[in-house]
């Protein structure tokens, strides 16, 4: 039957590594980055008016996808899964933080 709950939900192509390596490295990196923001501001920028906000939402996305995959919750729908991938949770933070903390 196609309309049965069992077909087609929570099966999605987007490979998902979920070694304990891989979850322990992501939730690491995403307290580390939070603690940051949240504990240290003017990390990020000295005044409000000079925060990267693209930068910014690219880590904090990061950041999220970081917290999501380090605790285990694997998103059954296709689009979030894609969307919170670990890798492009890895990619975000790294990229976030380089463009943020490495750019003058």
């Amino acid at each position: 039957m196609m309309n049965s709950p069992e077909r087609g939900r929570g099966r999605s192509r987007v490979p998902y590594p979920n070694p304990l390596w891989a979850r322990t490295g992501s939730l690491l990196m995403a307290i580390a980055l939070s603690g940051l923001v949240l504990v240290f501001p003017r990390a990020i920028a000295e005044t409000a008016g000079a925060i990267r906000h693209g930068a910014l939402m690219l880590l904090l996305w990061g950041i999220a996808a970081g917290f999501i995959h380090g605790v285990g919750f694997v998103p059954r729908i296709g689009l979030w899964r894609a969307a919170f991938h670990p890798g492009v949770g890895w990619l975000f933070m790294i990229g976030g933080s380089l463009w943020i903390f490495a750019a003058p």
